[in-house]
């Protein structure tokens, strides 16, 4: 599936979900913004709380990508596994830093293959966050050039955003995030679900 594809599905699934979906991005976006500024112990805590709301974010965004309304608790679901999901981001973030250091480029590869762990995390709840990574690594297995253009092709928007003082990133985060959460469903290569009303989210095991 093409990058223009994904962000059409994409696109398609945030309608009549606008309102929900903003509010999540946004709601997001102000936690790891007001923790960073915890006095002395800003970093401690971003480090501590962003891996959980990754994966509650990721939970938010399957929801909607199958169809079903997200709820704005969705986002915090990822701390009902807090460890995994602390583990997981701190680990994330030192191995792409080391293969940082020896160049840019391998640490961007690296960057885009544990990619997928958020949303392997937010599908599989209890599961180790070492197994999360692998998942993703096999997932994103000659993959890697196709979210790197997906993520690309929203330049234009990010550019536009700019003009606007950062006001249209109201729009362009939660429909980034929706495109790659089409585009982890793409690669997990399951049937489209049909719309599921408003019923929970079930975990999908592997």
């Amino acid at each position: 599936m093409s990058a223009k594809e994904t962000r059409k599905l994409a696109w398609s699934k945030l309608q009549g979900k606008w309102g929900t979906a903003i509010g999540i991005a946004l709601l997001y976006t102000i936690i790891s913004s007001a923790v960073v500024a915890v006095p002395g112990l800003g970093a401690l805590v971003s480090i501590a709380v962003t891996g959980p709301l990754m994966v509650g974010l990721c939970v938010s965004f399957l929801k909607l990508q199958r169809g079903v309304k997200p709820e704005i608790g969705d986002l915090f679901s990822g701390f009902n596994d807090f460890l995994n999901g602390f583990v997981l981001y701190l680990l994330n973030e030192i191995f792409t830093f080391l293969w940082s250091l020896l160049l840019i480029v391998p640490g961007v590869i690296k960057s885009l293959s544990y990619s997928m762990s958020y949303y392997v995390l937010a599908e599989n709840p209890g599961m180790d966050q070492d197994a999360a990574r692998r998942r993703s690594m096999e997932l994103m297995e000659g993959n890697k050039w196709r979210l790197f253009c997906l993520r690309f092709s929203f330049i234009g928007w990010v550019l536009l955003s700019g003009l606007t003082g950062g006001i249209l990133l109201i729009l362009v985060v939660p429909y980034m995030q929706a495109a790659d959460a089409e585009f982890y469903r793409s690669l997990v290569r399951e049937p489209e679900f049909e719309p599921l009303g408003e019923e929970p989210f079930e975990p999908i095991e592997f």
